[in-house]
């Protein structure tokens, strides 16, 4: 490297950190002390401990004294403050406000200042409060006064944003005067002072000893003033990283106009510190490249500014080198790009010593390809560590939040009962056994009336369940009780609300013989999320009282941005990198993952505080600047030794776009004749597929159960016999297996209860009301009906959804009752149960059947009626024999089967459909002569039955797809989507 330069860059493909500790070990020579006296500046924590690493492994692992290493942004205020004269400004900062203090403060200013106009929850403040403190600090990074906002929003801007103005004129008069009263001020603003004091310092006392500030490029005011001041220090130097020295001044002009090119900051430090990008020389020129110079080169010409495209048109062919060991991978979906990338990285392990880095700003790839690499016991260092919120003892704090804050319903109760923290003070599995037992026999069905008295309430309309489980609701209530009885009522204050659900939490995570606290607070997960509690309770005063049904979705709001960073178990050679720490860090196996526009680079997004052309006016960076930088991470990380380019053709099943630099790239190598180059050197999808196959493939087929005639059943309605006929497996798991299905929990009432209630409605109507008519049938309809649907009414969704259609469907009814009269003699039958024995191959069969109503016609025969609140089954499926529930009641019509009706022919079958929508009702008669459709229906089931007679015949799952129910409770238990899946056949 030249001595006399100031200003320097480390080439793409050389590895950032290891040529800069190679260059300043050649430096220091034999003297092993003369490091001791650098001060090495970078942009990060994370690249100041590689940077150690890096003069071990340069070193060789011998002794080092090693210089002082310390990111640019942490200014170390000890020695600032032994060389400031007394009295100097810097030395009486005050400290940083911490983040959630300032968050919770900036809550509170935005729930005031909206009270009066529109109603916003506190949790929507909280967030609302994230952006304006990123708001401050972009305008304090970027040194601006907020005094300035005026006239940002003429008369023909939206009124909208003149609105947003005149809230942010909170923070312009505001804002200061509460951080004053807390003794504090910004953290960017604290950081300008001290980066502006060490300018300040160095500028009238320069050390004499060297300083380096390498890997910056200046994107921060502030830091750019300092990295000025050590270019002028006699022994200071800057240290760019990836500086494109061969663009000519065409092509750094165009760079300049356009923020989103990878050497745009850098151009604009340059231009600032006024040095011609031709007169930077490389850091140790002479070391060897990882990775040929000529891959740089390609992605420098892929990049280029949009202006001086038109140089593609004379490429000429694209050197092999460029393109050795890069590959690109486009994969189906996430989870498939999360796959691959687990395999390339655990692949690159089968080599001794090389290591190997995904790449990625998208933190769900990070996460999916986590969970992969636990396929091979294998845990990565994800240097963004994972969401503190996500962590067992967090969702636990989150469920016992949530459920008492939604009156111990059972859903959300279940789930903190049943998480593994809790205990509720008992031994831990008979705790479970219990919840357990508590959900299947009481809680299952409609939601109870809120809090402990609901529950209690239920439990005591089932006395004969109710001995096991009262301490357990006496649980529930020591615990969790307080906490819901304050979220249920009023406001309260927000550390009152902390301390109790810190309480309720411990009381229920205590096991017999170790309380709460000692569970819910061990290991390293628990300790991170007690310290962020902790932060929490000390900054809760500033936000006062809140209404406490708004706690539980603030409570997770405002956890929802720690993280926790493992300090152990991770993998030495396998990483998950930000972009940003990125650039300077080297891996021999570079995967850069979620290669989509709107992840890499980022979608600007919409700043909620100031439309494009405000900001613009305001001074703040255009959103573009971002992209700029994220393609700047891209090239550094293309020049790595070997690359992999991943993305996901689709994302949560929609198309995605390829993102721009891969676009550009695919262009430049079709334009020079070498579109497929970047072919993936082995078929990693096809790899990651194989992983899950097994090794003998085995086609799963559908069921054949052949239980032994005496377990069949000998007795069915003319309901089931449809589904024996369709879905035969179903009868199997229902009469022979005595398989029952649950009640779902905190049910509303369905299409079955609706029906139920309209059935019972009517029968007791048409019951009470023979002959003509009274003149207040409808109020008398409607009495039935509101008896009918009982406490169901007292249901919001049951009151506005299902009341009105049954209000409709009472109103047609009557107005076809009517017409209908005059051709019935004798009454009505409804709700009439009947049953006929036929003699099958093995003994006698029972048929039973309930009609909905039978009629006795004036003209002879009668007419059976069918209500359906559903879709009644089609003619097809009635005259094919698959829907022969009314043809099989007219059997045991014909046949004297039905109580209290004379024996006769059916010379009607209908099915009335009671929907409530448009039309209200609507009468289907069945097509054919209803005798032919019972003497077919006898004989097709005399068929059935002597069929499964044999005990060969076995009880498929849905023997014939096209006449499948729509709805069938034991299809999960056929398994139909396997083997359907697989294709059926064999097994």
């Amino acid at each position: 490297m030249s001595e006399s330069a100031r200003i320097l860059t480390i080439a793409p493909g050389r590895p950032f950190l290891d040529t800069l500790a190679a260059g300043l070990l050649a430096e220091a020579g034999t003297e092993p002390d003369v490091l001791a006296d650098y001060l090495i500046l970078l942009p990060t924590r994370r690249a100041c401990r590689a940077l150690g690493e890096a003069f071990l492994r340069v070193g060789e692992g011998r002794p080092l004294i090693l210089p002082a290493i310390r990111p640019l942004g942490d200014v170390d205020e000890e020695a600032l403050a032994f060389h400031l004269p007394v009295g100097d400004a810097a030395l009486a900062l005050p400290p940083a406000i911490p983040k959630m203090r300032r968050t919770l403060l900036l809550t509170r200013m935005i729930l005031g200042w909206k009270k009066a106009d529109t109603d916003i929850t506190s949790d929507q403040a909280v967030r609302l409060a994230g952006e304006l403190a990123r708001l401050l600090d972009q305008v304090q990074t970027e040194r601006l006064d907020f005094a300035n906002l005026a006239g940002l929003a003429p008369a023909e801007y939206a009124d909208h944003w003149r609105d947003v103005l005149k809230f942010l004129e909170i923070v312009t008069h505001h804002w200061p005067g509460l951080l004053a009263a807390q003794d504090c001020i910004d953290p960017d603003d604290r950081r300008n002072r001290l980066l502006e004091a060490q300018a300040d310092l160095w500028r009238g006392n320069p050390p004499g000893t060297p300083v380096i500030a390498a890997g910056s490029t200046g994107s921060i005011p502030a830091t750019a003033d300092l990295l000025a001041v050590v270019a002028g220090l006699p022994n200071g130097r800057i240290v760019l990283p990836g500086l494109d020295g061969g663009m000519d001044e065409a092509t750094q002009q165009a760079v300049l106009d356009e923020p989103t090119h990878p050497q745009y900051g850098m151009l604009r430090l340059l231009q600032r510190l006024d040095m011609a990008v031709e007169a930077v020389p490389e850091w140790d020129a002479d070391a060897e490249p990882s990775s040929p110079p000529e891959r740089a080169a390609l992605v420098a010409e892929a990049l280029r500014p949009a202006a001086t495209t038109d140089a593609w048109r004379a490429l000429g062919s694209i050197p092999a080198a460029a393109l050795q060991d890069v590959q690109r991978m486009d994969c189906a979906n996430e989870a498939e790009e999360a796959g691959v990338i687990a395999l390339m990285l655990r692949h690159a392990l089968e080599e001794e010593g090389r290591t190997a880095a995904l790449v990625t700003p998208d933190r769900q790839l990070a996460r999916r390809v986590t969970s992969e690499l636990r396929r091979w016991d294998i845990e990565i260092d994800d240097s963004a560590g994972r969401p503190l919120a996500e962590t067992p003892p967090a969702m636990f704090l989150r469920l016992v939040a949530r459920a008492a804050g939604d009156g111990l319903a059972p859903v959300v109760l279940l789930a903190a009962l049943k998480h593994p923290i809790a205990a509720g003070g008992m031994e831990r599995g008979r705790f479970v056994g219990l919840v357990r037992a508590f959900e299947a026999e009481i809680l299952r069905g409609p939601r109870p009336a809120p809090g402990i008295e609901g529950l209690r309430t239920l439990l005591a309309a089932k006395p004969e369940k109710a001995p096991p489980f009262a301490p357990l609701l006496d649980i529930v209530e020591r615990c969790m009780g307080p906490l819901a009885a304050m979220l249920e009522n009023g406001s309260h204050d927000f550390t009152a609300l902390i301390d109790a659900h810190m309480a309720a939490a411990e009381a229920l995570a205590g096991v017999e013989g170790e309380p709460g606290s000692a569970r819910l607070w061990a290991n390293e997960d628990g300790e991170a999320l007690a310290a962020a509690i902790s932060e929490l309770r000390q900054a809760a005063p500033e936000m006062g009282e809140i209404e406490g049904i708004d706690y539980p979705a603030m409570f997770e709001t405002l956890m929802s941005g720690a993280t926790l960073r493992p300090r152990y178990g991770l993998h030495p050679r396998l990483h998950i990198w930000g972009p940003l720490e990125a650039r300077l860090l080297h891996a021999d196996l570079t995967v850069m993952g979620g290669l989509n526009e709107g992840t890499w680079p980022p979608d600007p997004g919409n700043d909620p505080w100031m439309s494009r052309p405000m900001r613009k006016e305001f001074g703040l960076p255009s959103p573009e600047r971002r992209i700029g930088l994220a393609a700047h991470d891209f090239a550094q990380g293309f020049a790595a030794p070997r690359v992999a380019l991943t993305r996901a053709a689709k994302s949560e099943g929609a198309p995605t776009v390829p993102s721009r630099w891969l676009t550009r790239l695919v262009t430049v190598l079709e334009g020079a004749g070498a579109g497929d180059a970047l072919k993936p050197d082995r078929d990693w999808r096809a790899l990651y597929h194989a992983l899950s196959r097994p090794e003998r493939p085995v086609r799963i087929g559908p069921p054949e159960p052949r239980p032994p005639v005496a377990a069949r059943p000998r007795e069915l309605s003319v309901t089931r016999i449809e589904l024996w006929m369709r879905e035969p497996y179903a009868i199997y798991a229902d009469k022979i297996l005595r398989l029952r299905p649950l009640d779902p929990l905190e049910a509303d009432p369905g299409v079955a209860d609706r029906g139920s209630f309209i059935h019972d409605a009517l029968d007791k109507f048409v019951s009470a009301n023979p002959g003509r008519l009274p003149a207040d049938a409808l109020d008398r309809l409607l009495r039935h009906g509101r008896e009918a649907f009982g406490e169901a009414l007292g249901r919001p969704a049951v009151m506005a959804f299902w009341w009105p259609r049954f209000q409709r469907v009472a109103k047609w009814f009557l107005e076809r009752e009517a017409e209908r009269r005059a051709g019935v003699i004798g009454g009505s039958h409804t709700e009439v149960k009947g049953s006929i024995t036929l003699k099958g191959r093995k003994g006698d069969f029972v048929l039973t059947a309930k009609a909905d109503r039978i009629d006795s016609l004036k003209g002879g025969g009668y007419a059976i009626i069918d209500y359906k609140t559903g879709l009644p089954p089609s003619t097809d499926e009635v005259s094919y024999g698959y829907a022969p529930q009314l043809p099989l009641e007219a059997v045991i019509l014909a046949e004297g089967g039905f109580r209290d009706v004379k024996k006769g022919d059916a010379t009607e079958l209908s099915y009335w459909r009671l929907s409530g929508g448009e039309p209200p009702g609507e009468i289907r008669i069945v097509k054919g002569d209803p005798g032919d459709l019972a003497g077919a229906a006898r004989k097709g089931l005399l068929k059935l039955i002597n069929s499964f007679d044999d005990p060969k015949t076995p009880y498929m799952a849905t023997p014939r797809p096209e006449w499948a129910t729509a709805w069938n409770d034991y299809v999960h238990l056929a398994r139909n989507a396997e083997w359907a899946a697989g294709g059926g056949g064999d097994k």
